[in-house]
């Protein structure tokens, strides 16, 4: 039986035949109802065939395509697909078996997240078709990974609303015990997939946690939104006199403190504490550190919000660098997409001319390459990790 046919309406194919996976409802023509998570074949209004993608008439995204002109997705499909994302993986960091192993539209698998935890791995559907497929998806992780103990259905996000899809998070295979362990540059993590944010653990941080460490012998460090203590243990390691991490969540200052311990890095302690009102506080009180790390999370996830995130970025940038002693750092990140590498550093320039201190933008850093830029895709590159030497 051939698949339903959407037709694209005029004018509206030269993004999607340039290779962009979303199909936006507005841009087809009227057709039949379709189930949600169907596999459905989108053809522009001159014939031309863009491929096969899961259909979902409850999201603005209605097709999100595959990049592929099969009739049918079966496991054998996200064997291949998953088979060539992990060999990426793999030849980037040889000797990690931590790592985010799809990530969804870059791996040609839309709406697909799943993280890679040695010997376990939470996965996150966030389209109805990869939803649908969810059995698939675990047969084949099975299949390629022989040695999973566990998976673990991380389906918390705000974007399977949008979808039409139900939250929770639910055990899909084996078992996935209260705590595992991973290593990161030599640093010892001990990670709750039942109870973590998102994944399980920011992975996107990877390298720029490794350049904080790099920065940070003979320093005194303040980790700002440290959830795990991923950039204040790697502060430890490289060296640092003393490194505070604080976060507003109880149960991320627990589990710092824990990998503190199992790292053996004394110099590593933590607060809980809003981060706006500490900075407040800290400037009042005469604080002061040689490193500030910024690493909140997405202030905005639209540009309708984008003005009054620009805001927020402003007042912590500005609080941190009345903090930074001269000849110091800040090391500022944003994971909102709309907010660019320019728009921050404008943001954090124009707090420093305010309260006259005066910068020097010595580092770029971005995601992981295990969350690799789809180049024709501008929402797949959303990280950014500036540094600034403060005089």
């Amino acid at each position: 039986m051939s698949l339903p046919i959407l037709q694209l309406k005029p004018n509206m194919h030269s993004r999607i035949r340039e290779g962009h996976p979303w199909v936006f409802a507005e841009s087809l023509k009227h057709h039949e109802p379709i189930p949600s998570g169907s596999l459905v074949r989108v053809m522009t209004d001159y014939g031309y065939d863009c491929g096969i993608g899961f259909y979902n008439p409850n999201s603005a995204i209605a097709v999100r395509l595959l990049h592929s002109h099969e009739e049918d997705v079966t496991i054998d499909f996200f064997i291949t697909r998953l088979r060539s994302a992990m060999a990426i993986r793999q030849r980037v960091f040889p000797t990690m078996d931590s790592y985010r192993l799809c990530f969804g539209e870059s791996d040609e698998l839309p709406g697909l997240i799943i993280d890679r935890y040695g010997h376990y791995c939470s996965v996150q559907c966030l389209s109805a078709g990869m939803d649908s497929r969810l059995d698939m998806i675990v047969q084949a992780l099975i299949i390629i990974m022989p040695d999973l103990k566990g998976i673990i259905a991380k389906h918390d996000s705000q974007l399977r609303i949008k979808e039409g899809l139900e939250q929770g998070e639910y055990i899909v295979h084996g078992e996935i015990p209260d705590a595992i362990e991973i290593t990161e540059h030599d640093i010892r993590l001990r990670l709750s997939l039942l109870h973590g944010q998102k994944t399980g653990y920011f992975l996107d941080q990877r390298l720029n946690r490794a350049w904080v460490g790099r920065l940070s012998q003979g320093m005194d460090v303040l980790d700002c939104f440290t959830n795990q203590g991923g950039f204040a243990l790697h502060a430890g390691q490289g060296g640092a006199n003393s490194v505070l991490g604080i976060d507003s969540a109880i149960q991320a200052i627990e589990s710092s403190r824990v990998n503190a311990a199992l790292n053996g890095l004394e110099m590593c302690t933590f607060e809980q504490a809003d981060v706006f009102d500490y900075l407040k506080q800290a400037v009042h009180d005469g604080a002061s550190w040689d490193i500030i790390i910024l690493d909140p999370p997405a202030f905005t996830k639209s540009k309708a919000t984008l003005a009054r995130a620009k805001r927020g970025y402003a007042e912590i940038n500005r609080q941190a660098l009345k903090l930074i002693r001269p000849g110091g750092y800040l090391v500022t990140a944003s994971c909102s997409q709309h907010l660019t590498v320019q728009m921050l550093t404008d943001i954090v320039q124009a707090e420093s001319k305010r309260i006259n201190r005066r910068l020097r933008l010595i580092h770029i850093g971005g995601q992981s390459p295990c969350h690799p830029i789809l180049p024709i895709m501008p929402e797949t590159s959303y990280l950014k990790c500036l540094t600034f030497a403060v005089e």
